[in-house]
């Protein structure tokens, strides 16, 4: 047996405990995809880094794309050549792709082409819930869900032939709980073609949907459907899990995880219909399955979307039957499930009895973390962010002002103890916000993003702001590197996929090249001379950028070990320092605390990467280099 994402490459077949993203990637790579391009975004980033990693080992192409719509539009064109392209993103991100995603459907693709896309129940680590199943039902694109990873191995491959056989992308829905769970899959051999370019086949009009093309891909769409509709009511990736009972569960992805425990701890055998394609849904074979019950219960996360297709059906297949799920309050359309809450909704619809009280656990748990300190999610230790956003606060000292800020790590200036920013939307929105706040407000406007997050979605704001002459002050954070998601280089970086050598882009100079003169660029560690440029900048009218420059550091951190340099850290000087907590209650780093017995602030050797900020802010210059032993 094999470990880890490291096996991922191996040509060996063998069973394997791997995590559910690496399994894709390796039945991707079984399936010979040739073209793999997407932008890191939880919960399916481990996909992007895995093929990064073993990208040295293989012939296929890659790109860590600028964002979701070029990720896909590149998978595309490869995939119209004839090429087998892969990419992933997550819910948010289809959003992102949806423009090329939607014609894409008309279009259809001639090489197998494989969307992997994460729903966020919970909303994790995205700013909604949304659920992406829609994406499927309204573009007519196929939709398969895996379970675990086995099930993730054998439907990736499922979906490049699927794929193929119709001629249309396929996309893989995954939710959280389903993309970061380990499990057994079995590995097959790895035979792959070597890597070659392909002769266009010229046909105009095969990808192009304009006027009379698009009526016609229409109607061509609507037949497709309709037969995979067919092919589905028959696929091997839907289970029927017959035992004779009237009762029965319908449910699909983590939601079968769930249902499986559930049943197990209160004793039932229901008859469980596991949907592993999700659309087109297949109607015969759910109608076929509801003729024999007497009641059904719904296991699903996020919208009623399968108990509403159920239902649908139902009224022709089976009319008494009961139906239980999210619209009779059973279940709830908010947050990710467990099987506790599978476990309360299927025993309050049969009454049956709990073996175990999951709320009064819940309940003694709740109790037991009253006057624990809440542990809120901050900058690790020497972030830069954490500096420019200390050293805006001082140069906006007695000034209103409105910050729209974005999606990346300093998001979390938002919750305590900073508590700081007064708009967030999505990848990008904080410039075209920015710029809709200064027309209607008297306070000074600041908007703040990520390197990355400009590079994504964020330059058509400025471009719009620039042109109509907007007056905000835009703040940038260069960092080097797409640090929320892992440290994943993007177009500033001198690095592509797989440390491939990459063209970087000059910050500053894509911004001069659209036509804004006005750009500041600070160190936020140099604090002093940071301040003195943000107040001077922050008073002119705009719009006007800072760049505020330092690379992040858990990335510099890393880099730094790998060159076998030594991480200094800093000390606190306890005959000097007199407590007034300057750099705990303004800086708040993680690596700084107050020692219990002379309540005096230390700083931990492990954490602190000496970014010299504390020692900068402390009024009594307590603060030095550690003494190397």
């Amino acid at each position: 047996m094999f470990l880890g994402v490291n096996d991922v490459p191996r040509d060996e077949p063998g069973r394997v405990f791997v995590l559910c993203n690496e399994a894709i990637v390796r039945a991707a790579i079984e399936a010979d995809v040739k073209v793999v391009s997407a932008y890191p975004g939880s919960p399916t980033t481990e996909i992007l880094d895995t093929f990064s990693s073993v990208a040295p080992k293989f012939d296929y192409r890659m790109e860590i794309s600028v964002n979701e719509k070029v990720a896909l539009e590149t998978c595309a064109g490869a995939s119209m050549a004839g090429l087998r392209s892969m990419t992933s993103m997550k819910s948010v991100g289809l959003n992102v792709a949806s423009d090329a995603f939607y014609s894409l459907s008309y279009t259809g693709v001639i090489g197998g082409m494989v969307i992997v896309v994460a729903d966020d129940p919970t909303a994790h680590s995205s700013q909604s819930e949304q659920d992406g199943r829609y994406f499927a039902m309204s573009s007519y694109i196929p939709m398969i869900e895996p379970s675990d990873p086995q099930e993730a191995m054998s439907m990736v491959k499922s979906a490049f032939e699927l794929s193929e056989r119709h001629g249309v992308p396929v996309i893989i829905r995954t939710t959280t709980r389903v993309s970061h769970q380990s499990g057994m899959a079995d590995f097959g051999k790895i035979e792959r073609k070597s890597f070659a370019k392909l002769a266009w086949d010229h046909h105009p009009g095969r990808f192009v949907t304009v006027a009379e093309t698009a009526r016609t891909f229409k109607l061509a769409l609507l037949e497709r459907t309709r037969k995979m509709e067919e092919e589905f009511d028959k696929s091997p990736l839907n289970i029927i899990k017959e035992t004779g009972s009237d009762f029965g569960i319908i449910t699909s992805g983590a939601g079968y995880n769930y249902a499986v425990d559930a049943c197990s701890i209160l004793g039932l055998t229901p008859s469980i219909l596991k949907l592993g394609t999700t659309y087109p849904i297949p109607r015969k074979l759910i109608a076929g399955f509801l003729k024999r019950l007497k009641t059904v219960v719904i296991v699903e996360e996020l919208s009623p979307y399968l108990e509403l297709h159920v239902e649908s059906i139902a009224r022709e297949a089976n009319p008494t039957i009961a139906i239980h799920g999210k619209r009779n309050g059973i279940f709830s359309e908010a947050f990710e499930y467990n099987t506790n809450i599978v476990v309360d909704g299927i025993a309050t619809t049969f009454g049956v009895q709990k073996t175990i009280n999951y709320s009064a656990i819940l309940d003694k748990a709740k109790e037991l973390k009253n006057g624990l300190p809440n542990r809120y999610p901050t900058f690790c230790p020497g972030c830069p962010h954490r500096a420019s956003l200390y050293a805006l606060r001082q140069a906006l000292k007695g000034v209103k002002h409105v910050v729209a800020t974005d999606i990346g790590c300093y998001s979390l200036s938002i919750l305590e103890p900073v508590n700081y920013g007064d708009t967030l939307l999505c990848m990008g929105a904080c410039i075209g916000v920015a710029s809709g706040i200064q027309y209607a407000v008297n306070e000074k406007v600041v908007a703040i993003i990520g390197d990355s997050t400009f590079y994504h979605a964020g330059i058509p704001g400025l471009i719009n702001a620039v042109h109509h002459g907007d007056d905000f002050t835009l703040i940038i954070l260069d960092n080097e590197v797409t640090a929320m998601t892992g440290q994943q280089p993007n177009p500033g970086s001198d690095v592509g996929a797989g440390g491939r050598p990459s063209k970087p882009m000059i910050l500053e100079n894509v911004i001069g090249g659209l036509g804004l003169e006005d750009i500041t660029i600070v160190d936020p560690y140099d604090l002093k001379n940071a301040v003195v440029a943000m107040k001077d900048a922050l008073t002119r009218k705009g719009p006007n950028v800072i760049i505020s420059r330092r690379a992040c550091a858990l990335h510099s951190d890393r880099q730094k070990r790998r060159k076998g340099e030594v991480i200094r850290s800093n000390e606190v000087a306890k005959e000097i320092c007199k407590k007034p907590y300057t750099c705990i209650r303004n800086f708040d780093c993680p690596a700084i605390s107050i020692n219990d017995n002379d309540r005096k602030a230390e700083i931990s050797e492990e954490l602190c990467d000496r970014c010299d900020v504390c020692a900068k802010i402390c009024p009594f210059a307590s603060i030095h280099l550690r003494e190397v032993e």
